[in-house]
């Protein structure tokens, strides 16, 4: 759509003819399979090119139909001007659309993969754009407050904004396509795109009576195998279990579809491969931000009523001193008691896909929490700092789980007593706590704590903040080994302003998280 692939051909990556000549394979294209035969073992197919009726008789069938754009059913979704984006053709529709009617203005209805990079390519090329989300976030694999940094970008890039706002349906204005909302006012543009999802491409197995799990995806076991005998079921229509929450789960991604694929092969030629569930890694690049997740986040550990705790750090993506490092956020669940690592989310400009890898690598396989600490990484200055930032959360989960240090978080903040009854502290310098600070926290910079302990008083619990969490873990720690009892900003105050005050983190910070 944005042209950075120019052509068609860019984005076919095999061939039916060149498919054939590698692997031997008869490619039979311009055929629908219309139906399956279980007990004869055959496959009934329409030719799309003549219309006769053939039969296709096997030992063995893989279904690979894949998933389909949701469509709801509203009315005024088939108008000219509303599109959908699942296959290359689905692109090519839609670029000639906006050349051929020098669309203006657009409509993107779905804050997941594919409607915020529609949003990002229909900028670049100059076009208004208006992203409706019916939840109150883009991105539903980060939680809220990771995806807040997007909602930031987002807007600093132009692109309105409208979560927890639903369609209701479209209607037809002269050229101009009327997007209704819900309770609100319509929208009017040029096109419309519904990235609202996909769902599995199942009715082939359901008509052969094929066992079905949730949202209608088909339900195989570790080896590909459906309900049915010598059947086998593979990618974005399949039911498999989650790696982390162990339930069942429908992951539609391109990684785990390979991965069935290979297995299903394997077990059809006499192997016994399996498949050990998917724990939903992805990255997304968006304008010059990367976010990525692996694993599972917050709402859905606590919708599998998982006990778990968390960390948020800030670190640069290499040595701050080294030319060009940028501040990530990191932000890392882990299960309390066993301290199984359940996931991550990152937010970033540089370095963001080579640490979820490794906190993926590490779920996968099944490193507690606290070993993240002895993991062995690469150092230089341009790749790392040499406590790399997965190191450091594992330090600060340590540091948590041992007791050094306690922690509250940002959803806390506005609900701390300013009676009296506690103590809230900003470690940060004059300058830092000028130019911002949450109410009711006094400021005593970190390097001076020492010299100010009978300012305070030791019978209340106290509260600290700094701008990433480095300082004021520090002034914890202090206080701690002078009898106060202290709970530390999980995040730092940078994190804080980025949920609530649509503020993106800054582009490079020095080690104690102070901004360039």
């Amino acid at each position: 759509i944005g042209e950075v692939i120019e052509g068609k051909d860019q984005l076919i990556v095999n061939t039916p003819a060149r498919f054939a000549a590698l692997t031997g394979v008869l490619v039979q294209t311009e055929r629908e399979v219309t139906g399956l035969d279980s007990h004869e073992k055959k496959a009934i197919a329409r030719n799309l090119r003549t219309g006769a009726e053939e039969i296709y008789e096997y030992d063995a069938c893989v279904i690979a139909t894949g998933a389909s754009s949701v469509v709801p059913p509203l009315e005024g979704v088939r108008l000219p001007g509303v599109f959908t984006m699942r296959t290359p053709e689905d692109a090519i529709e839609t670029r000639d659309y906006l050349k051929e009617h020098q669309v203006k203005k657009a409509v993107v209805a779905g804050g997941g993969f594919i409607g915020l990079e529609m949003a990002e390519n229909l900028r670049e090329l100059g076009v208004e754009v208006t992203l409706v989300q019916m939840m109150d976030q883009v991105m539903p694999p980060l939680d809220y407050d990771m995806a807040a940094q997007l909602h930031t970008l987002l807007r600093q890039h132009g692109v309105r904004l409208k979560l927890g706002s639903t369609v209701a349906g479209f209607a037809s204005q002269g050229e101009l396509v009327t997007t209704l909302l819900e309770g609100e006012e319509s929208l009017s543009s040029d096109m419309v795109l519904l990235a609202i999802g996909v769902t599995p491409d199942s009715s082939l197995a359901r008509e052969a009576g094929l066992e079905l799990g949730q949202r209608g995806a088909i339900r195989v076991n570790e080896r590909m195998e459906t309900s049915v005998p010598d059947i086998y079921e593979v990618g974005d229509a399949v039911e498999v279990e989650h790696f982390v929450t162990k339930e069942r789960a429908v992951i539609s991604l391109a990684g785990p579809a390979n991965r069935q694929g290979r297995i299903a092969a394997d077990n059809i030629c006499g192997g016994d491969s399996r498949y050990p569930g998917s724990q939903s890694s992805s990255v997304l690049q968006l304008f010059d931000m990367t976010a990525a997740s692996t694993g599972i986040n917050e709402k859905e550990a606590q919708a599998a009523e998982i006990d778990y705790d968390k960390v948020v750090l800030s670190p640069e993506n290499h040595a701050s001193y080294y030319p060009g490092s940028a501040t990530m956020t990191i932000k890392v669940l882990w299960e309390r008691g066993s301290l199984r690592l359940l996931g991550a989310q990152i937010v970033g400009r540089a370095g963001v896909d080579k640490r979820i890898d490794v906190l993926a690598t590490a779920i996968r396989a099944g490193m507690k929490a606290t070993q993240l600490t002895e993991l062995d990484l690469a150092y230089a200055p341009p790749y790392s700092s040499a406590k790399d930032p997965v190191n450091m959360a594992g330090f600060m989960i340590e540091n948590i789980v041992t007791g050094k240090v306690k922690q509250f978080h940002w959803q806390e903040l506005e609900s701390l007593p300013r009676d009296g009854s506690v103590t809230l502290l900003d470690a940060r310098t004059p300058v830092e706590y000028g130019n911002g600070h949450v109410e009711g926290f006094v400021n005593i910079p970190v390097d001076e704590l020492r010299d100010n302990l009978d300012r305070l008083d030791p019978s209340k619990p106290v509260y600290v903040m700094c701008q990433s969490g480095l300082r004021s873990y520090l002034a914890c720690r202090v206080l701690a080994q002078h009898g106060f009892d202290c709970y530390n900003l999980s995040g730092g105050y940078r994190f804080y302003e980025m949920v609530t005050r649509e503020r993106l983190a800054c582009a490079s910070s020095y080690p104690c998280g102070m901004e360039r």
